[in-house]
């Protein structure tokens, strides 16, 4: 995979230590209706862009086309964070309807001062059921960064790695509550 050879790189500021963090959420909504929302890329600039508040992590445009994706299928996507801007581009990479889908982005992020880092996440959904609804376990892997420097450099330091994980994991379970709840919505519609 692509991805593992990326992590080795010289440009890996990480040295090879990756960054994760795991979220689950809960929604009424049968596994089925969860993996089509998710297959559907277009409809993330929905629950993960337009219904995110303006100062967190969201997406402003996606560009996938239509239908639901498969393994190979590509999109772009630009966002923004407190951070900066962001321009990314991803490749689904499991495509497994109810219960997996992944994908991993090469990001490209602009910071407010004009600092360009360039990334590698691996973005994991697995949807598994619970009771007439579903459980939805995400998992963010950060795999490469090209420079921590910044609020960045503060992933490096051992106590304050955890807290930094845990600020960027409630940026992420606004998304992942996004999709619970809109999956939610599509499912009582039919």
């Amino acid at each position: 995979m692509a991805t593992k050879q990326r992590a080795g790189r010289r440009d890996d500021a990480l040295n090879g230590r990756e960054l994760v963090i795991r979220l689950e959420e809960t929604s009424d909504a049968p596994p089925q209706a969860v993996y089509d929302l998710l297959a559907d890329v277009r409809s993330h600039l929905e629950w993960a862009g337009n219904r995110q508040p303006k100062e967190s992590f969201r997406l402003l445009t996606v560009e996938a086309p239509e239908g639901p994706a498969i393994v190979g299928t590509e999109f772009r996507s630009t966002g923004a964070d407190p951070m900066g801007r962001f321009a990314d581009s991803s490749v689904v990479t499991e495509a497994s309807r109810p219960g997996l889908f992944e994908f991993v982005t090469e990001a490209r992020l602009t910071r407010k001062k004009g600092e360009v880092v360039e990334s590698t996440y691996i973005h994991r959904y697995e949807v598994m059921p619970d009771g007439p609804g579903s459980r939805i376990s995400y998992t963010f892997r950060a795999v490469r960064f090209s420079e921590m420097s910044g609020e960045l450099a503060l992933f490096k330091v051992p106590g304050l790695r955890r807290l930094m994980l845990k600020a960027s994991g409630s940026y992420l379970r606004r998304g992942l509550i996004g999709l619970a709840r809109m999956a939610e919505e599509r499912a009582t519609a039919r």
